[in-house]
């Protein structure tokens, strides 16, 4: 990880694959207890680790969280450790 996340900014987490048998696929984040259920991806296997991307809805500096809306997978709390790639988003600046 480059830089420290801010709210607002896109996040990419790592994950590890597991294709249910109904089309849906589950996924687990290391430091996330939960699996976290998501479409699969094409060409995908078992165990495949995958990229799940999201926006950063909250940032504790201090425990080291961040709290991540996944697109359309709900919100997940994770470990900074747990991050693969922060990408900045444009900032809305109000001229007077």
């Amino acid at each position: 990880m480059a830089r420290k996340p801010k709210i607002g900014d896109e996040i990419t987490l790592s994950a590890i694959l597991n294709v249910m048998e109904d089309g849906v696929s589950s996924v687990s984040v290391p430091t996330y207890k939960f699996p976290l259920a998501i479409d699969t991806p094409q060409k995908a296997k078992v165990g495949q680790k995958v990229e799940i991307s999201g926006f950063a809805t909250r940032v504790v500096q201090e425990d080291g969280k961040v709290t991540v809306r996944i697109d359309g997978g709900g919100l997940v709390t994770v470990d900074m450790d747990s991050i693969a790639k922060v990408s900045a988003t444009p900032r809305v600046t109000v001229r007077e």
